[in-house]
């Protein structure tokens, strides 16, 4: 069975912790990658021999032998503790140009059993990190599992296939007759559920799969009913529940976080539905990054909705591109500089530290919350690495009591607004579960099982019609930090009645409003709303918010 990426980020772990201090290229190079790839699950000698013979091009040459070798995929060049990791890669890529064409590996690998630099030929992308790092940097070597490696986390196979099949469910569901609010309750619940059963907030894992398949019926007709009952668990304390409960159902945590509160009607399934469900439960959700949810959005809402609202699901190329010189560049540049310091280094990163938790954020176009979504991520992986740095010394990670009291950011500095109430509540879901996942990757870091739940801390992601709203009832101006996002671009032509009469209040135009876009209408506000307490905006936008 394929490992869990916890599982294998686990398996790393104690690998770097076996591996520290010891190097030597002769007698250990075998011992290490035997070991290395037993971290994945897959044994060496399946895929990969030791001592492959190359030769030169140039007859002048003697050519020479390939430490590790997988033909079609990897090339490792093993030296001892210390040696230089440059030649290694020269070194490496000569035996890269003497093989066939067919078996040229697509990765390159130097490694001194202490630090590893990892480099993609298709890609250009190229890795440099030590050992005791090595858990937080294996997602790099998901080749090793049979996946094809993509630049961006959210342009994944694995992510495309999570859209895929919440999109047959919802369609089925559709044309069954069960639609609007109801269905998109009802899927972002069982989206909730699907990432909880892999990721360690139920407390068996893969729980609902199985009661999924064992206390429903094969034709599907008491689905519904169940998954109402189980809504209405998920949503009671252990203490308010009813005695004599279904011992299955009871097993099911508190969640909280008003995700599961309210009645919906109950969803009819047929057999082919609940093997739909059966399919995503068996599907891992635990390698699905929550900043795909917005395709999810897109794969789910008809193209003329999306149209008239302006809708666009951004990649995550374009969201770091906006909020890197916003803010993340300069944190991470202060974070380099305190890690720098000889003296007064701890004092640096906590003042770091407390400077984060103070920033607060607002997408006032949030969609489906990728921007807050991987905003928040990359925080919280700054964070993590300030308490690494603050809390451990050369050699394993030492254990705390309380990995909770170590960090202090949260999803409550996060604030949205988004006119449609399905991504809006697909935002407030995707930050749960990506604060989920930067709490059991501390956790992992310190070997303390770390998880917030029942939910008590919420992002603020507002309903409604971002131009029609005041921001300030949201969030108030002196609070904000900064304010990002992707807002709707819909030309002058397009536009409803409604949507330029907006844009005529808002810009103070005289007749038809001009030719400006419907983007426009976010410049506006949020510089009215910056100038009342100093935020700083960065919005994505076409070169039309100059044409009007």
């Amino acid at each position: 069975m394929r490992l869990s990426w916890p599982e294998i980020r686990a398996n790393a772990a104690h690998f770097s912790e076996e591996w520290h201090g010891k190097g030597y290229e002769k007698g250990q190079t075998h011992s290490f990658y035997d070991e290395f790839f037993a971290i994945f699950g897959v044994p060496r000698k399946q895929v990969a021999s030791y001592e492959h013979r190359v030769k030169a091009l140039d007859p002048r040459r003697t050519g020479g032998f390939i430490d590790l070798f997988w033909p079609g995929m990897l090339i490792v060049e093993q030296k001892s503790i210390g040696r230089n990791l440059d030649r290694a890669m020269t070194q490496a890529l000569d035996y890269h140009d003497w093989l066939p064409e067919a078996q040229r590996p697509r990765h390159m690998m130097v490694c001194d059993f202490q630090r590893f630099e990892l480099l993609d030929l298709e890609t250009r992308r190229h890795w440099h990190f030590p050992l005791p790092d090595l858990k937080r940097h294996v997602e790099a070597f998901d080749f090793i599992l049979g996946a094809k490696p993509q630049l961006l986390r959210n342009q994944s196979p694995v992510n495309r296939k999570a859209t895929d099949l919440m999109g047959r469910l919802h369609n089925a569901l559709a044309a069954q007759g069960y639609v609007g609010h109801d269905l998109e309750r009802l899927l972002v619940r069982l989206l909730f559920i699907l990432f909880a059963d892999d990721t360690g907030i139920f407390e068996r894992r893969e729980q609902f799969l199985l009661f999924l398949e064992t206390r429903t019926s094969a034709d599907g007709g008491d689905l519904g009913r169940w998954l109402i009952e189980l809504f209405e668990i998920l949503d009671t304390p252990p203490d308010r529940r009813q005695r004599g409960l279904d011992a299955d159902l009871a097993e099911f945590p508190y969640i909280n976080g008003a995700l599961f509160s309210g009645r919906i009607a109950t969803p009819v399934f047929d057999r082919a539905m609940r093997q739909m469900l059966i399919d995503a439960s068996i599907f891992d959700w635990g390698e699905v990054s929550p900043a795909i949810f917005g395709s999810l959005f897109e794969s789910v809402i008809d193209k003329v909705s999306r149209r008239k609202q302006g809708a666009h699901y951004t990649p995550e190329e374009a969201i770091l591109k906006v909020i890197g010189p916003l803010f993340l560049d300069d944190l991470r540049a202060e974070f380099d500089r305190a890690c720098a310091l000889r003296s007064g280094r701890d004092a640096a990163l906590r003042r770091l530290q407390d400077r984060m938790v103070g920033l607060s954020f607002l997408d006032p176009a949030c969609g489906a919350g990728n921007f807050l979504v991987v905003a928040y991520r990359e925080l919280r992986e700054l964070e993590r690495e300030i308490i690494r740095e603050r809390l451990i010394a050369d050699g394993p990670v030492q254990q705390v009591l309380d990995v909770a009291d170590l960090t202090r950011l949260n999803v409550d500095r996060f604030h949205g607004i988004e006119i449609d109430e399905f991504p809006s509540q697909i935002a407030q879901v995707a930050l749960w579960m990506t604060d989920h996942i930067a709490n059991t990757r501390l956790g992992e870091d310190f070997g303390r099982p770390y998880a917030r739940i029942p939910l008590v801390t919420a992002p603020n992601i507002r309903h409604g019609d971002a131009l029609e709203m005041d921001w300030t009832d949201l969030l108030p101006p002196d609070r904000c930090s900064y304010i990002f996002g992707n807002p709707p671009f819909i030309g002058a032509k397009y536009q409803t009645d409604m949507q330029r009469a907006q844009l005529r209040r808002i810009a103070a135009l005289p007749g038809s409003g001009g030719t400006l876009d419907y983007v426009a209408g976010w410049f506006v506000q949020a510089a009215r709303f910056a100038a009342a307490g100093g935020a700083h905006i960065a919005f994505v936008a076409t070169n039309s918010i100059v044409q009007g």
